[in-house]
């Protein structure tokens, strides 16, 4: 995904310590999450849909559209009483 913005979850796994350390050694301290991500990407990701966002996020025209769609929403709903 690079430097486009997501959504991030913090995940707790379990490895053996040899593997972590091989880990810290290949990926470099501070590394592993973007080591592992790269790696499972291709497995987990639907490579159509991730091409698919990342042409809408290039059309300009679409994202304006978006945002001034999600400002006039957010005025929608602040106005409503509880």
């Amino acid at each position: 995904m690079g430097k486009e913005m997501a959504m991030r979850k913090k995940v707790t796994i379990t490895l053996d310590e040899a593997i972590y350390q091989g880990l810290r050694r290949r990926a470099g301290r501070g590394q592993i999450s973007r080591f592992i991500e790269a790696l499972l990407r291709q497995h987990v990701i639907d490579q159509e849909l991730e091409a698919a966002y990342k042409t809408m996020a290039k059309d300009e025209e679409r994202e304006a559209e978006a945002l001034e769609w999600a400002e006039n929403t957010i005025g929608d709903v602040s106005d409503e009483t509880r």
